[in-house]
């Protein structure tokens, strides 16, 4: 091929052709979503005298480098008005990828993902690692390299011209920029590849949805509506291509780089790129002889179809809940009629709604005859998705003699007047007992988060009294949760080890992070700090009120920091043989 040709192919393969001028008359909106997996474009954002758009992906090697000098740039400029922005463009990014990359470099600016490149095209951008500098009308003033410092190769000793410093002064004193556009560097903007052709539901998609998606999406389940035949999945294709697209389902929150749950809910790459393909490509339905996905079958009298097995004793509230048709509704709270006359020990627990449609999520604590709901002795709860406490053989949970068991329980209105009733199944230990179930409160109280606040930080830490294995790890925060991040720092080791990263807390979707048996190991003295960051912003838009100073409280208009992990102790024998008939120990 001759090089004029050659160079002729190059630049039909590249996705934008970079133009030679910055000026548009046209305001950049763009569209994307934020880490809540909700639509937004930058008038969400309010009037700002200048935005930076900051164009990122996963896996291009300047893109980390850049956002410690990224962050401290806006936190200089932030107090004149001006907005940095994070844009992920990765073909295969998710939501929570772009996120968890912010803040395991300590960005603190709002991430978004422009997954259909609109904000790109808009601003002209073509390569992750560029900066675009927007002006108070969210024209293109500026696009181009932070300065000459950074480069793919390496760092320059001469950082040169500060080429979006002196970009964003002119824009805040409302001149042009002398230079309006400097060459970038960073790896080029692809966009989506071109759907797969010849995907079927009967052949590709069926087993995908059978095995990530109908737990929650059939008759009577968590989810809006089931998936279960061709017809419905094709008539909600668009909808599964852009939540799977997003990372918004299945639903895990949890940076994938920072350990290993065994309940983790995650697509692999081909199945996610699979599902979208078939949307895009027509959601053909194939082989009209195949089946639709059995129907989970009806209630058993016996009580078998607890997702636990057969339960020794079942509780139910004293009486249905009314619920109003609309509204915000506060925490409800119950007792659960029976007082546990002596120690007994559960290794299984599963909370029911009769009405699960209406509520959100469910929360299980043990308490005296005379106590309200308290959050340090939490069992469990009960998500929409999310699975029953069952630990594996040897270990339980020990109710306290005189204890009751009290729920705190949050409903959303569906539309309409509903009722429901509340069940709660214990399944009493079928094994010797040789470990009690413990865990770390991480919890502070003390904290005001000031109004307006995009990222303000809570922490707490707690250390572990004895050598420890541990089971599992439980987030709660309300509607101005951020983030949140637990880190193990081991008696006299240097740095600390991510436990778990949620770059996008979503107060819908509480789930619990479960190790493998075993995994997780902590000597005696291992500090566990918890620490996570509130959006009081405009911005959010489940944001009560931007303009209050947020403190703890029960309900979402305050705010809560917990992170609980469970745990028990590596050493612990305690022989007990327990009375499966009444969890009660024989000795």
């Amino acid at each position: 091929m001759s090089r004029p040709r050659f160079l002729a192919a190059l630049l039909a393969l590249a996705p934008f052709a970079p133009t030679s001028s910055v000026a548009t008359d046209a305001p950049v909106d763009g569209e994307f979503f934020d880490v809540r997996f909700l639509r937004r474009t930058l008038a969400d954002f309010g009037s700002r005298d200048a935005f930076v758009l900051c164009f990122t992906r996963v896996g291009c090697p300047l893109v980390p480098r850049q956002l410690p000098e990224l962050e401290a740039l806006q936190r200089e400029y932030a107090p004149r008005n001006v907005q940095f922005v994070g844009v992920d463009v990765g073909a295969d990014d998710t939501v929570v990828d772009a996120a968890a990359l912010a803040l395991d470099h300590g960005a603190t600016f709002p991430f978004v993902l422009d997954r259909e490149l609109a904000t790109a095209r808009a601003c002209g951008a073509t390569r992750a690692g560029e900066v675009v500098v927007l002006d108070r009308d969210r024209r293109v003033a500026y696009r181009g390299r932070i300065d000459a410092r950074l480069r793919v190769g390496g760092e320059a000793a001469d950082p040169g011209r500060p080429d979006l410093r002196l970009a964003l002064d002119a824009v805040l004193g409302g001149t042009t920029p002398e230079l309006a556009q400097t060459p970038a560097e960073g790896c080029l903007i692809s966009p989506a590849p071109t759907p797969t052709p010849g995907l079927t539901w009967s052949h590709h998609v069926r087993p995908l949805l059978e095995r990530h998606c109908v737990e929650c999406h059939q008759p009577g389940g968590a989810a809006p509506f089931a998936l279960l035949d061709a017809a419905t999945a094709g008539a909600h294709a668009a909808m599964i291509a852009e939540v799977v697209a997003s990372g918004r389902m299945p639903p895990w929150h949890a940076a994938s780089h920072h350990g290993r749950f065994r309940n983790a809910r995650l697509l692999a790459p081909d199945e996610r790129r699979t599902l979208i393909d078939w949307a895009k490509s027509g959601a053909a339905r194939g082989d009209p002889a195949v089946p639709p996905i059995a129907a989970p079958a009806a209630p058993a009298a016996d009580g078998a179809d607890w997702r636990i097995g057969r339960p020794d004793l079942v509780l139910a509230t004293p009486t249905e809940m009314e619920l109003p048709a609309t509204g915000s509704l506060p925490y409800q709270y119950a007792l659960l009629p029976h007082v546990f006359a002596v120690d007994t020990w559960v290794e299984a627990v599963e909370i029911r709604a009769d009405n699960p449609r209406v509520m959100h999520h469910c929360n299980l604590a043990h308490v005296r005859l005379g106590e309200a709901y308290r959050s340090e002795h939490f069992i469990t709860g009960q998500v929409p998705g999310g699975d029953p406490l069952d630990l594996e053989p040897g270990l339980a949970v020990r109710l306290p003699a005189g204890s009751l068991l009290a729920l705190q329980i949050h409903y959303v209105p569906s539309g309409k007047p509903e009722r429901d009733r509340l069940r709660v199944a214990l399944r009493f230990p079928r094994h010797r007992v040789e470990k009690e179930l413990h865990h770390l409160e991480i919890a502070e109280f003390g904290f005001a988060i000031p109004p307006g606040a995009p990222a303000h930080p809570v922490a707490a830490a707690r250390t572990f009294p004895t050598d420890a294995v541990g089971v599992g790890l439980f987030v709660h925060m309300h509607r101005r949760g951020r983030d949140f991040r637990f880190t193990a720092h081991a008696p006299g080791a240097s740095g600390g080890e991510t436990l778990l990263l949620v770059p996008t807390w979503d107060f819908d979707w509480q789930a619990s992070y479960r190790w493998f048996p075993g995994r997780a190991r902590f000597a005696a003295g291992t500090r566990i700090d918890g620490r996570a960051h509130f959006d009081n912003s405009r911005f959010n838009p489940w944001n009560p009120d931007p303009t209050a100073t947020v403190r703890f409280g029960q309900q979402t208009e305050h705010e809560m920091m917990y992170g609980f992990l469970f745990w028990v102790a590596a050493d612990e024998r305690l022989h007990l043989d327990v009375d499966p008939a009444t969890g009660r120990a024989l000795r």
